[in-house]
């Protein structure tokens, strides 16, 4: 995962950041505000970058918090959220450590754009085991990734590999997610899953 900050890091200080300023996932939005719309609680967002996912939460009621290990990042989002006038709480954190870094727990929505599908195996093992000590009894969870070879420089994960690796949640529904997939060949997916209830 070091190497991976540090490309991140670098990649916000020259500006480059190819992956800001996209449209909200589809699945997102009708998870929010379509019908049989979640109530509004705790929300996480991993890997938040500059905060377009945790703003547009906040704004439909969300306690939110967003988490990204790229200080950059994280200042850009607290000045989009003052100047939306939503309180977010931006912490600094790693995927692969969230119980221990302070992002606290009992989240209701756990929203991830585009973190898991970048990782390695051992981090996605890590990165499974932290979201579902953070996560509340019955909670949501919405995955966006790109399957391998959708976006160049994303490693990409396969939908089997995504289910299987959160097989003690339950898997609600997944598809093609329409405001990512630029190619029109289902390059980009979402997988809604629920916890049990325990």
């Amino acid at each position: 995962m070091a190497s991976r900050h540090r490309l991140f890091t670098v990649f916000y200080r020259l500006g480059f950041t190819p992956w800001d300023g996209h449209p909200l996932a589809a699945s997102l939005r009708d998870l929010i505000e379509g019908d049989g719309a979640l109530p509004a609680g705790a929300a996480l967002d991993i890997g938040c970058g500059t905060g377009d996912t945790s703003i547009y939460l906040a704004e439909h009621g969300w306690t939110v918090t967003g988490a990204d290990y790229v200080d950059r990042a994280l200042a850009k989002a607290r000045v989009k959220a003052a100047e939306k006038g939503v309180l977010v709480s931006f912490v600094r954190a790693d995927a692969t450590r969230l119980s221990t870094e302070g992002v606290g727990s009992g989240f209701t929505l756990i929203v991830d754009n585009g973190c898991l599908h970048g990782m390695n195996d051992d981090d996605r093992d890590a990165y499974v085991r932290e979201v579902t000590a953070v996560a509340a009894p019955g909670a949501h969870l919405l995955i966006v990734a790109f399957v391998p070879g959708g976006s160049f420089g994303v490693p990409g994960i396969e939908p089997g590999e995504v289910e299987r690796r959160f097989a003690d949640w339950t898997l609600v529904s997944s598809g093609v997610e329409s405001e990512m997939d630029r190619s029109g060949k289902g390059s980009a997916r979402y997988f809604l899953f629920a916890r049990t209830a325990s």
